[in-house]
């Protein structure tokens, strides 16, 4: 007997695998929602309308750069809603901070709040029993945002993914947070310790929008879109054993256990002692206003559509314009910054022209995905050649960060932000890479105010000082990387298994992925 012949029964097998994961429930024609609609009574109405009614046609912003701010606003905004609490988010982590917020969350719901949870599945699958025991709240509704048929089991995962790459392999990146529609975060922040500066390990730096006004209800018709999506499957559908009040009842046994474990949390206490986290608490948000803002999200169905590329991306359609109406300076920060021969090209001109240039990006050190450094890496000659200037991250935080309230062994790049002549920024969860162009749903908020974005600027300049980044330079044609104190002649810090990886991505065909 061949070896194919052997081999068939089990080829058979695995094709009947692959069919069976990969299908999803049929999802029925549902009826559309909206976000609730504004009204008074609420302490959010009650904080914040007054101020929207004194800055008619303009929306406020607030720059959210340090991670125990991000975590507080939400905690709080969570808190004292009355109507409304609306979360997208591409990871929700099942520690100290995440599930705070989930419990925060359950409060409100029990208060008689209506809480929509629209999660992307990619992460949220191995966590399926605490969201399904969220969606059997009367008042909790959760949707997987592009999910897997397959509930549980690292086999069926696999077996999934490959019968399915084509859809699984574009995800939701968006992230929103909306309270009474009121205010609302948006930004690069997933709902866990390491983006609110709580994990003793590696904290990112990342940044977040705080806005109020009119932009907010541009946020929730944005929410709403992708809620009422065909690829926003509800719990239900998908999970229909799990969604239990014994689930339910579990989970708030294990919420009232870690709710006494979290106030005692070393982050916990920092947030009490620390004075700007309880002003912020007691309704401190200074804000600045205009009317010259734009919020902007992908179409939902860029996830499920197999075509579109670079055309496909809202989000891309607007930064290229920003870029190319600079005159003096462009700040760009991106944590998985891909250019391209494109992006590369267009970079290179804006310097030739005379506008400064200047990204800053992770170092192969401080990179969480390695290989998306080596697609970085193919581009980086030529981008300084043709005068942008380049600095990498470094791995662990700079004795002056405050990236991690009490000490962290390392840090890694998360902001996804730009600006341009101390007047216009972005801020968001779009990389300037391949995957969140053509791959990945993306949103963010351009705004058009001097303060703000030299705020920004600001920011650029300390995260890309000596002792936080390494300034990359072409010294006779060989790269450098230097701190001012010390120069290097490779990627300073990084592993042997980090190189390798950066290296297998500049030799494989797999920059459309990064």
């Amino acid at each position: 007997m061949s070896t194919r012949m052997t081999l068939r029964p089990f080829a058979v097998l695995l094709t009947l695998l692959v069919a069976g994961c990969s299908s999803l429930p049929h999802r029925p024609e549902l009826p559309a929602q909206t976000a609730a609609v504004l009204a008074q009574g609420t302490a959010l109405d009650e904080l914040i309308a007054n101020a929207e009614a004194a800055h008619p046609g303009q929306s406020g912003f607030r720059l959210v750069r340090e991670g125990p701010e991000a975590f507080a606003i939400r905690a709080r905004t969570a808190f004292v809603a009355g109507r409304s609490l609306d979360v997208q988010t591409y990871i929700w982590h099942d520690d100290a901070t995440g599930a705070f917020l989930a419990f925060r969350a359950l409060e409100a719901a029990d208060r008689g709040v209506k809480v929509r949870l629209l999660v992307d599945d990619m992460d949220a699958r191995g966590k399926n029993y605490q969201f399904a025991a969220l969606d059997a709240h009367p008042n909790i509704e959760v949707r997987m945002f592009n999910p897997f048929g397959s509930r549980t089991g690292a086999l069926r995962f696999a077996f999934e993914a490959m019968g399915s790459f084509s859809r699984i392999n574009r995800r939701m990146h968006n992230k929103t947070w909306i309270a009474d529609n009121r205010i609302a975060v948006v930004g690069g922040r997933n709902l866990g310790d390491e983006y609110f500066g709580a994990s003793k390990e590696v904290n990112f730096v990342d940044l977040d929008f705080a806005m109020v006004g009119p932009v907010v209800r541009d946020a929730s018709a944005s929410f709403d879109r992708y809620w009422n999506s065909p690829a926003a499957y509800p719990m239900a559908l998908l999970a229909p054993d799990d969604v239990t009040a014994a689930a339910l009842d579990a989970l708030r046994k294990s919420a009232t256990s870690r709710k006494v474990e979290a106030r005692n949390h070393p982050f916990a206490i920092e947030l009490r002692n620390n004075d700007a986290i309880q002003r912020l608490v007691a309704g401190d948000w200074p804000m600045h206003w205009t009317s010259q803002y734009l919020f902007v999200a992908d179409d939902p169905a860029k996830a499920l559509d197999d075509g579109g590329g670079p055309a496909g991306s809202q989000v891309l359609a607007m930064i290229g314009p920003m870029l190319k109406d600079a005159k003096q300076r462009i700040c760009i920060i991106s944590p998985y910054f891909v250019p391209g021969k494109e992006g590369s090209n267009f970079l290179v001109r804006q310097a030739g022209n005379g506008t400064g240039v200047r990204v800053l990006t992770n170092s192969l050190a401080a990179n969480d995905v390695a290989m998306v450094y080596g697609g970085y890496a193919k581009s980086r000659p030529k981008l300084l050649k043709g005068g942008v200037q380049i600095w990498e991250l470094k791995p662990v935080p700079g004795v002056q960060s405050q990236r991690s309230m009490f000490g962290s062994s390392g840090a890694s790049l998360h902001t996804k932000a730009m600006a341009t002549d101390s007047s216009r920024l972005f801020v968001g969860s779009y990389n300037l890479d391949p995957r969140s162009t053509s791959l990945n749903c993306e949103q963010g908020v351009f705004v058009e105010e001097p303060t703000v974005a030299s705020q920004l600027e600001a920011i650029f300049d300390q995260e890309s000082s000596g002792e936080r980044a390494w300034a990359v330079t072409l010294e006779n044609g060989d790269l450098r990387w230097s701190d001012g104190k010390q120069t290097y002649d490779d990627s300073p810090e990084a592993s042997g298994m980090q190189k390798f990886q950066a290296w297998l991505a500049k030799v494989l065909p797999l920059d459309a992925q990064l």
